[in-house]
């Protein structure tokens, strides 16, 4: 028998991503409590109030990850037997008719109206869903014809597609509205062979997004709070954030024993959280958690150029990004390196939409894993 006969494949399973996302998970339930129990005390009488909603999400989240993980992830774009309609155009629809109703009938927070009330279950955040359809949607469109990605026109074809959720996200969510705008350009970017016309679409959206910025006063007021963090009366909580990370030195002053989440830096378990890692767990424990992100990334990267089609590599490529765009604005802002906006860190910062949606990326891209063939 000739040696290539002999050879025999087995489908990979990417155990290593799994374990990884588990850690962090697990992690940022560690330093939920950790930044939240002294205020959950103070202000609920429960000091595992926080700690609690976010584990039961995780509990619930990490089995869906695992089931979508061992679905075919090709089965989004066929079409459904019996009404003839493709997976991911009825979540295109629902998730245009979420973003329509929360800006009808949405809560505020914040100042922003972001969010669904689902009585006694807690809110729902829409534009968590919508990024998981931006992935799956433009990775659509792009694979149906990858080479008119080969002109700018191409291109504008694949932002048309996807530019009303980018519209109705953008209304009251630039942040998250950014992130879906860098998924949908990655993608792209991947699945052209002329990346040139790249430079002009890169302008473009500078220009547009300079105009939503200094034409709407809110977010105008955050750059000048950047830039005057110090003397600003608005920049009370970057600059706490700032304390935190200086305070905590080289090996920090130890797990739990922050001072500045001590109603210093207002909801330290959400968007601030990396600050009180800094000072918790020093720049030696914030560096080691920055590695696990570039190690998270690099097991996506890896998947993404070994996929077996180009439907897999893009969904790769568009999760890949989600999580590199988040992380570094997370830490932008708590670093005072940009201006200040609503950006939790992945699977760590406290929210249970955000960590749910990030759960079902990942196994969308376990999936992806798990149709890549190798010798055994």
């Amino acid at each position: 028998m000739e040696q290539g006969k002999r050879r025999r494949t087995k489908n990979y399973y990417d155990y290593s991503l799994l374990f990884l996302i588990i850690f962090l998970v697990c992690f940022g339930l560690v330093m939920i409590y950790s930044t939240s129990s002294y205020n959950a005390a103070k202000y609920y009488d429960d000091s595992t109030k926080f700690l609690r909603r976010q584990m039961l999400f995780a509990i619930a989240g990490i089995p869906i990850m695992i089931i979508v993980s061992k679905i075919d992830y090709r089965i989004y774009i066929k079409r459904l037997p019996i009404i003839k309609i493709r997976p991911i155009t009825l979540l295109f629809f629902l998730c245009i008719l979420l973003q329509t109703v929360v800006l009808i009938f949405g809560e505020a927070t914040g100042g922003s109206q972001r969010w669904i009330s689902l009585g006694g279950l807690g809110k729902f955040q829409p534009s968590e869903l919508t990024k998981i359809c931006v992935v799956l949607f433009t990775a659509y469109i792009v694979q149906l014809a990858p080479r008119r990605l080969d002109n700018f026109f191409g291109f504008v074809r694949v932002v048309a597609f996807v530019g009303p959720l980018l519209a109705l996200v953008v209304v009251e969510n630039f942040s998250t509205a950014l992130i879906i705008a860098a998924i949908m350009v990655s993608i792209c970017f991947v699945a052209s062979r002329k990346k040139g016309y790249f430079v002009i679409a890169g302008i473009l959206f500078i220009v547009a997004g300079s105009f939503l910025v200094f034409g709407v006063s809110y977010r105008g007021e955050r750059v000048e709070v950047w830039r005057n963090v110090e003397t600003h009366p608005k920049g009370y909580q970057i600059l706490q954030g700032l304390y935190a990370i200086a305070s905590g030195g080289l090996f920090g002053k130890g797990l739990g024993n922050s001072m500045q989440k001590l109603g210093f830096i207002p909801e330290a378990h959400n968007d601030m959280i990396f600050s009180v890692i800094c000072e918790e767990l020093g720049m030696f424990g914030a560096i080691a958690v920055i590695m696990l992100f570039l190690l998270l990334i690099w097991r996506l990267f890896t998947i993404a150029i070994n996929a077996p089609d180009l439907y897999g590599g893009l969904i790769a490529t568009g999760v890949l990004t989600h999580i590199a765009v988040q992380v570094l604005i997370n830490v932008a802002v708590v670093t005072n390196s940009i201006p200040a906006t609503g950006i939790p860190l992945p699977f760590i910062s406290y929210g249970g939409s955000s960590l749910v949606v990030l759960l079902v990326e990942m196994g969308l891209v376990l999936s992806v894993s798990n149709k890549i063939e190798h010798e055994r």
